[in-house]
């Protein structure tokens, strides 16, 4: 029997949004695992090698990937990471506020798919991981155009899955629970809130950024080859209710 691994290490992977939060820790974990990690990120901040990318516009986002393969020769993951969220009810949502939240979590992931897809499909492999949410499987009060989104990106992975799988690119989502990041904190720091999150998660804690890296190094990896067009659902027990 071939023993599952989850070395990366002859691997090229770009994370986009990894200036902070999740997509730091994600690009640190795919780093620690033997990938040559660049970071996607609009500005200079990076845990790692970058490359300025702005999911707003398609002109970067093919910049972007072609650089990394003009660098490295080639593109063997891509991490999806980069998104948007709202934490207000839908009678409070603006125009403004929907298209740019659609604008990166849905449209600039789909085109960063699509750049990194084309040179995938050519090689015959690839890995490509879109972070999506527990908020993409089940409704949550004062997340409209964030749920919305993240469906989007559920039903969308499923279609990539089944358009390049026979080409050897597998394509997949992980779907956390609330992590605790410096983008969080605001909230979970709020007893009440903190509270009312636990109370719906039956291992009775949020996640953690290592939990759901733990799931991307996986999909990212060679043993993770049959699994394809799915989402791993990194929440404690949230939407098994």
């Amino acid at each position: 029997m071939e023993q599952p691994s989850f070395d990366l290490a002859r691997d090229v992977a770009l994370v986009t949004g990894a200036a902070r939060g999740i997509g730091h820790d994600l690009a640190l974990a795919l780093e620690d695992a033997g990938a040559t990690v660049v970071s996607g990120v609009r500005g200079t901040e990076a845990p790692t090698e970058h490359v300025e990318i702005d999911l707003r516009d398609v002109t970067s986002i093919r910049a972007a990937v072609d650089e990394v393969v003009a660098r490295h020769g080639k593109l063997d993951i891509l991490v999806n990471n980069a998104g948007l969220g709202t934490n207000h009810d839908a009678l409070d949502a603006t125009e403004e506020e929907w298209d740019e939240l659609m604008a990166v979590n849905l449209r600039g992931l789909f085109f960063a798919c699509q750049a990194a897809g084309r040179h995938m499909v050519a090689r015959n492999y690839g890995r490509i991981v879109n972070m999506s949410s527990q908020a993409g499987h089940v409704g949550l009060r004062r997340h409209a155009a964030y749920s919305a989104s993240k469906g989007g990106v559920e039903l969308l992975t499923k279609v990539l899955a089944l358009e390049w799988g026979p080409h050897g690119v597998t394509v997949n989502t992980v779907a956390p629970t609330f992590v605790r990041t410096p983008g969080t904190a605001e909230r979970l720091d709020r007893p009440e809130f903190l509270q009312d999150v636990v109370s719906r998660i039956p291992i009775g804690r949020v996640g953690t950024t290592g939990e759901v890296a733990a799931a991307v190094v996986f999909l990212a990896s060679r043993s993770a080859g049959l699994v394809n067009g799915t989402s791993i659902v990194v929440d404690g027990g949230w939407t098994a209710q």
